[in-house]
């Protein structure tokens, strides 16, 4: 039977899997003053964080509609959809609802919808996992099951120049935002069952990237057997460096890195890494 994955426009493509095009964005929108924009392949990040940079307006970000999935949903028998954390965003609830509809007009159709309890890169490594169910023969259900499990062992880290974007839209609270502004310091964040916590702080970005690699060297298991993702936005010096602190510390399989696009941008802003393994 034939099968496509589709994720939200969260899921950060590397440049080799946009051009392998396996994965279907179903776009976000964002909202910046009183412009729109729209988190598609026409997506152009330096642009949209001069226009952040230069509005004083907090930048607000849309989930899909039914609608757009349901869209998505076409052309094959097997649908495996991977959103935003349902904790984060409607944009797991919206798959849902499209699911619903389109399963009264096509009862036969399979269609998975899968909370990735972490949003960005995150989002990529279990697209990758249903790719790699798949195409190892596994049956729908058992691809299903064998993702979530790997789902629920994946974890996701990350440091970033500025929290103001996540704290105004209510994904933290002023405390934690905080750190971010007093004396240059700068918190170590991670996925904690879809939402965001905070694991520890240093002074300077470089510390705290050193320390997120020390976390990740001490909770990473069958680490031969991962690999390690990073996304960057605007720097991919800094994706580099991190890449680097992390492997030599820790024998990943293999890693991948990619710039983020336009949600993630959003919420990570100029400068902000994150990592998921």
């Amino acid at each position: 039977m034939s099968y496509k994955i589709v994720g939200d426009s969260c899921t950060d493509l590397t440049v080799e899997l946009k051009k392998e095009g396996y994965i279907e964005l179903v776009p976000l929108s964002m909202q910046v003053g009183k412009e729109t924009v729209l988190d598609d392949a026409g997506f152009d990040q330096k642009n949209f964080l001069k226009m952040m940079a230069e509005c004083s307006d907090c930048p607000k970000s849309s989930c899909p509609s039914p609608e757009a999935y349901m869209k998505a949903f076409e052309g094959a028998d097997e649908v495996f959809v991977v959103t935003l954390s349902a904790k984060l965003s409607g944009s797991y609830n919206s798959a849902e609802v499209a699911k619903q509809l389109y399963l009264e007009q096509f009862p036969n159709k399979k269609i998975e919808i899968i909370d990735s309890k972490s949003a960005s890169i995150g989002q990529t490594l279990i697209a990758m996992k249903i790719r790699e169910e798949k195409e190892g023969g596994a049956i729908f259900e058992k691809a299903a099951e064998r993702v979530r499990n790997f789902r629920d062992n994946m974890k996701t880290k990350f440091v970033l120049e500025n929290l103001d974007n996540l704290r105004k839209n209510g994904r933290l609270s002023n405390i934690k935002a905080m750190f971010c502004n007093v004396l240059n310091v700068k918190p170590v964040m991670c996925a904690q069952d879809g939402l965001i916590e905070k694991l520890d702080q240093a002074r300077g970005m470089v510390k705290a990237l050193q320390k997120m690699a020390k976390y990740i060297e001490e909770d990473v298991k069958d680490a031969s057997k991962r690999i390690l993702a990073i996304s960057h936005c605007n720097n991919p010096e800094r994706a580099v460096f991190v890449r680097d602190e992390i492997m030599k510390r820790v024998p990943f399989k293999s890693a991948i890195i990619a710039d983020t696009a336009g949600i993630s941008s959003l919420y990570a802003n100029d400068g902000g890494i994150i990592v998921a393994y």
